[in-house]
């Protein structure tokens, strides 16, 4: 095996040093400084560039932050989430959307997915909004929307329920860094956007984050928030809880450097998504995930396959014989060993059957997000559900679609594929 294939890795574009030799040259080693400014700069007029027919311009504001999940927080925490409150979160999702609503005392919702965008339902995230009403007398504080492996929601169609409702919208972008619906990008329709550049999304800095906020007041109240919420005396002085989320300047000048290169980084996963599905076309059992019109415009962070049920791969009768002992999602990862290869909720013996035929031949593939509904930390959270995420999460697949994955490499993973298939 010459080399292996990793769903996503972070590629430099070459530029990156200068900016943190100059940060080490004008001792800028500190979550502040000239490169976290530019950073916040050059995001700002990305996410404010809207393309197409529309005349609509946007001002949106970012604060760098040290995680996209510390972005979830802060966004909650400026839409008044609170002790006893509840927010509504899309089930299928990583945990970094719904764990921090559990940092501040509240309770998430779970609200199912749609069949077209793997995304949160309209008419489910009403249901859920009503229900709630009537059980807690209150409405939910934030409806938190994710946009899956970097596809867009029908936003249209939850922003205008969300302000029917009156409830803001938190979107989780992580995902979907230069993704856009309607020509605009995700992450600048609701309240606030968050943003993640950990070391396998679309730019890195190493880790960190970003929230895209709707103005500078919004921002200035972030970034109090961000800094330990330090009040103005000549000694520390703490009216309320802050906290230490704040971008390193050593981190944000790797930033700096990676925005260069986010639109290369852009067309190369969608030139990697069109391949996949030329070379899957016409595979019995095979679909590919695809935006549903026009009007949608995917990153495809990740290229996603669903495999039929029907379907039979070689090697199925040694799918889940051997426990999992090592980090999933992650060298760096720290997990507990599983004493059992099972759980109540798990993806259908092909497709793991084919993770593994993959895995012998030098290519990382993984499960779909298992919905976090079915998550036993959420065991007794509400939830309104229709089966799809569940369905999807037993039949999906996400395939390798980074930088670094090159043509011959698509090549030799669709091959792996076809040849898998009894």
């Amino acid at each position: 095996m010459s080399k292996r294939i990793y769903l996503c890795l972070a590629h430099m574009s070459g530029n990156e040093m200068a900016y943190i030799q100059e940060a080490f040259d004008t001792n800028w080693v500190v979550p502040l400084g000239p490169n976290v400014n530019g950073f916040e700069s050059d995001l700002e007029h990305f996410v404010n560039n809207v393309q197409g027919a529309t005349s609509k311009e946007l001002d949106k504001k970012v604060v760098a932050l040290s995680a996209g999940t510390a972005a979830v927080h802060l966004a909650l925490l400026a839409c008044g989430v609170g002790q006893g409150d509840e927010v509504i979160v899309q089930s299928f999702t990583f945990c970094a959307s719904s764990h921090p609503v559990t940092y501040l005392g509240a309770t998430p919702v779970f609200v199912d997915s749609e069949e077209d965008t793997w995304n949160m339902n309209p008419q489910l995230l009403e249901q859920a909004i009503i229900d709630r009403m009537a059980v807690t007398g209150k409405k939910p504080k934030a409806i938190v929307l994710v946009y899956l492996y970097g596809m867009p929601a029908k936003i249209d169609e939850i922003c205008a329920i969300a302000d029917k409702y009156g409830i803001p919208v938190i979107e989780d972008a992580a995902e979907g860094l230069g993704s856009r619906y309607d020509g605009q990008v995700c992450g600048t329709f609701g309240m606030y956007g968050v943003l993640s550049f950990n070391g396998n999304k679309m730019i890195t800095t190493s880790g960190g984050g970003a929230l895209i906020c709707p103005d500078g007041e919004a921002k200035q109240k972030v970034m109090f928030y961000a800094t330990q919420a330090r009040e103005a005396y000549p000694y520390y002085q703490h009216e309320e809880i802050g906290y230490n989320y704040r971008m390193s300047n050593i981190c944000a000048g790797i930033g700096r450097g990676q925005m260069t290169v986010l639109d290369e980084h852009i067309a190369h996963h969608k030139h990697v998504h069109a391949l996949y599905k030329e070379l899957l076309a016409g595979v019995p059992g095979i679909t590919i995930h695809d935006n549903p019109s026009s009007r949608y415009d995917s990153n495809f962070w990740l290229v996603n396959i669903l495999l039929s049920p029907d379907l039979c791969v070689k090697g199925e009768e040694h799918a889940y014989v051997a426990t999992v002992t090592g980090a999933v999602g992650g060298a760096a990862g720290v997990t507990h060993a599983a004493s059992d290869p099972h759980t109540d909720c798990e993806p259908n013996r092909n497709v793991e059957a084919m993770r593994l035929a993959l895995d012998a031949a030098g290519v990382e593939s993984r499960p779909l997000w298992k919905p976090m509904h079915r998550q036993p930390v959420y065991r007794n959270n509400p939830c309104y559900v229709d089966g799809t995420s569940e369905r999807l999460f037993k039949m999906g697949l996400c395939l390798p679609a980074g930088p670094y994955v090159s043509d011959s490499d698509v090549r030799l993973i669709a091959q792996t594929i076809k040849d898998s298939i009894q």
